[in-house]
């Protein structure tokens, strides 16, 4: 079977795109992209990252608070690197959804419907259900046809 090269272009897109938002906000919240209030910057250190998890968490005892940061951190890299590398991808693609998707219903319960449609998290979540659903149709040999031409 041929799979379109615009599908194998679509997919890579969407990984890359997928993995450097994980990577952008692991950076921001390590304080990689400034400090707390510089232009851009949602939380700048870790601090402030942990206050933004405890808001959306708020049902959490907060001793747990700084576990689920750095859990939701370490999945964050996981998942990024996973998405680059194409490691079990369709398993990377649904663990980026499920991450997504649990964002969102956090971001929707805890600050109301604006932040995660602004934010365009349940965009990105689509997008790696879209990637989930897709990838078992672009196999390794089905890239080797397109890239061949065949």
């Amino acid at each position: 079977m041929y799979v379109n090269r615009n599908l194998l272009i679509a997919c890579w897109a969407v990984r890359i795109a997928l993995a450097m938002a994980f990577l952008s906000a692991v950076a921001d919240r390590l304080g990689f992209w400034g400090p707390p209030g510089s232009p851009g910057v949602s939380w700048g250190a870790v601090a402030q990252y942990e206050a933004y998890v405890a808001k959306l968490n708020w049902f959490v005892p907060p001793t747990l608070i700084p576990a689920i940061g750095w859990m939701a951190t370490v999945a964050e890299i996981l998942i990024a690197i996973g998405l680059i590398v194409g490691w079990h991808l369709r398993w990377v693609a649904l663990a980026a959804a499920v991450l997504l998707t649990t964002f969102a219903t956090a971001m929707f319960t805890a600050l109301g419907p604006k932040p995660p449609l602004d934010y365009s998290v349940l965009s990105a979540a689509s997008a790696a259900f879209l990637l989930y659903a897709v990838t078992p149709v672009v196999s390794r040999n089905q890239v080797a046809q397109a890239h061949s031409g065949a």
